[in-house]
């Protein structure tokens, strides 16, 4: 029996995805919600819908006068139960769009459950609301079929991968939401504590820490579906609170790590999402070097080339100076050759078109964008401003380095490294888009392994971890650590999928003596990292095994299997770019009590601020305080 028919309530004998002509002359009960009311003189027609689908209600006025007048009060969204019998559709009228159009149900009875008012969207179909409406009235843009849709492949994702680690002997264990508030790369949210005057709880960014205390525990493998929470700017499709798919084993080197959470993915995307494309099997390793020099970013998007080639040893012996002088100092001169582009353009449209990229280059930092245009035929004449300053062995030189072919586009940039991979990494999808390259059925998964161990800090002037301070490097650069901290690698390796990082790990450092190490090298006094760590670093002392973990952002993760774009859309409750809630307008004003009772006074901006918004003590705007009984 299959879960839609699973039914044992007294609203329910089916749901409203259940029927089918084998079902005929069958009396029924449903429940839901009406899509849709047609009224045809005597006969009513309504669209019946649950989660499971809509069935067809016929309600004749000559066979059932009562049902026939509350379908007649009935409106769209109103809740219902529904007494009838199956029948067949007379032939013509069928809907081959839904999974129960062979039949409808002839209405013996309409018991309306609750009426409901004007939705202020459309449930049936999307006309492109503004988001502030649809998560305002998130309860109501759930109803859509394709949020019920994502709701579904989230559960049927999350269940996947618990049953799939449960076979292979891990432990899914919960671990404190309340926890230390320590550095770990992004802003805390505190929790004051009542009892504990002046001292805070803190939300974990990631169960890191605990996870690696259950190794230390024996667990040797664990799990956890984790809810996680950082105090950081919403840039991008951030939220404040997410979900990691949290996982540790002991006893383990990178490749054991990489290799099972290769399978997990690729089986997940088997099981719930088919219809999508794996680009790639097995998936292939990057080195962080590569993806930055040719893709520019460590989460390149690899459904298409478009890579950057360096062209330094060509370009700084031309005579166009910027080139001959970056390459002089060491700056990098890169190539982007873009296929058949310049054959889709006249002159006027490709001097246009490529002086509105130079603008999105200089926004990004960059001062400016060369290209030349190769002809069509042979003996055309290539375009370009820069073209007269290579001569022809040089460009000869230039065009094979980059495949190129009559009628490409190359794009020629320079300036510091770290410039160059940003114009890099924002010239890619937008040229890709342009030239139609992105399928956005296809999954293209890459591990990018071999991340450096520290970055260099220049405000902070410190070496900062790439990853975390629990990374171990990798065995061979340990000696780094010591002659040369910016030349060691970490043992970090990152799943990418379609540009974004879907899960990220490494191998921990297991050693007490290995670990205060790194503290001085990343500005921490052993005093400093001891009040922080100090639960750590003793549990090290006890016989820590060797071990290693992942998380998977399954927020992005079930976007991408739903081919969502934002993970927004696969959030039951999701926050706006600001954090707020605006359904149940979070984050409020606390009353003056609790306030006192958390050892808390706000500040004089604090203050001014809700002042500002109209609110006093969190319970109403400041006109309305003391006009109403018992102020």
């Amino acid at each position: 029996m299959t879960a839609e028919n699973n039914w044992s309530s007294a609203e329910k004998s089916h749901t409203c995805g259940a029927l089918r002509l084998h079902h005929a002359g069958e009396r029924v009960r449903l429940a839901g919600w009406v899509h849709r009311r047609r009224a045809q003189g005597g006969l009513i027609f309504l669209d019946l819908r649950d989660r499971w689908g809509i069935t067809q209600v016929v309600a004749d006025k000559e066979l059932a006068a009562e049902a026939h007048a509350a379908a007649q009060e009935s409106r769209p969204e109103y809740v219902l139960a529904v007494g009838g019998t199956v029948r067949q559709r007379p032939a013509g009228t069928e809907n081959e769009d839904l999974a129960t159009g062979a039949v409808d149900v002839v209405a013996e009875e309409i018991q309306i459950l609750n009426a409901a008012r004007t939705p202020p969207l459309y449930i049936t179909r999307e006309v492109g609301e503004d988001e502030g409406l649809r998560m305002k009235y998130r309860y109501l843009d759930l109803r859509r079929a394709r949020l019920q849709r994502n709701l579904e492949i989230r559960h049927r994702a999350i269940k996947f991968i618990r049953d799939y680690l449960s076979e292979r002997g891990f432990l899914e264990i919960e671990t404190p939401i309340l926890f230390k508030t320590t550095p770990e790369g992004a802003r805390d949210f505190l929790v004051p504590s009542r009892m504990q005057a002046g001292k805070f709880y803190a939300l974990p960014q990631s169960p890191q820490q605990l996870k690696q205390l259950l190794m230390v525990a024996g667990v040797e493998r664990y799990f956890q579906i984790a809810r996680c929470f950082r105090d950081e700017d919403l840039r991008g499709q951030r939220q404040p609170e997410f979900t990691q798919l949290d996982l540790e084993i002991s006893f383990v080197q990178r490749e054991d790590v990489m290799s099972l959470n290769e399978a997990l993915m690729l089986a997940l995307v088997a099981a719930v999402a088919p219809e999508r494309k794996v680009q790639q099997q097995p998936i292939p390793r990057m080195r962080y070097a590569e993806a930055m020099e040719r893709y520019g970013t460590d989460r390149p998007d690899v459904r298409y080339d478009l890579c950057a080639e360096d062209i330094s040893d060509i370009a700084g012996k031309s005579g166009f100076r910027v080139f001959v002088e970056n390459a002089a100092a060491g700056k990098p001169v890169k190539c982007i050759r873009a296929p058949a582009m310049a054959a889709q353009m006249s002159g006027t449209l490709l001097r246009k078109v490529t002086a509105e990229w130079e603008e999105q280059v200089r926004a990004v930092g960059g001062k400016g964008l060369a290209w030349l245009a190769l002809p069509e035929e042979e003996s055309g004449e290539i375009r370009g401003p820069i073209g007269k300053f290579f001569t022809v062995e040089q460009k000869l030189a230039l065009f094979d380095r980059m495949k190129a072919a009559p009628g490409d586009l190359l794009f020629l940039i320079s300036d510091e490294r770290e410039v160059v991979q940003r114009i890099v990494d924002a010239l890619r999808p937008q040229l890709a888009a342009q030239l139609g390259l992105i399928d956005e059925d296809t999954l293209a998964f890459v591990w990018v392994i071999d991340f450096p161990q520290f970055h260099w800090d220049e405000e902070t002037q410190r070496w900062e971890p790439s990853q975390h301070m629990f990374t171990m490097p990798l065995p061979e650069d340990l000696p780094l650590l010591r002659s040369d901290p910016g030349a060691a690698r970490g043992s970090q390796y990152d799943l990418v999928c379609n540009g974004h990082e879907v899960a990220g790990g490494s191998i921990r450092i297991h050693d007490r003596a290995l670990q205060e190490e790194i503290f001085p090298l990343i500005g921490l006094t052993m005093e400093e990292a001891n009040q922080q760590f100090g639960h750590m670093v003793e549990a090290f002392e006890y016989g820590a095994p060797p071990h290693g973990g992942i998380a998977w952002g399954l927020d992005r993760v079930v976007a991408l299997l739903a081919g969502e774009p934002n993970i927004r859309e696969v959030i039951a409750f999701p926050k706006t770019q600001t954090g707020s809630d605006l359904m149940a307008s979070a984050p409020s004003p606390a009353q003056e009590e609790q306030l006192k009772e958390l050892h808390i006074r706000l500040s004089a901006a604090a203050e001014r601020e809700l002042q500002r918004e109209g609110a006093v003590d969190g319970r109403q705007p400041i006109e309305e305080a003391g006009s109403g009984a018992g102020h």
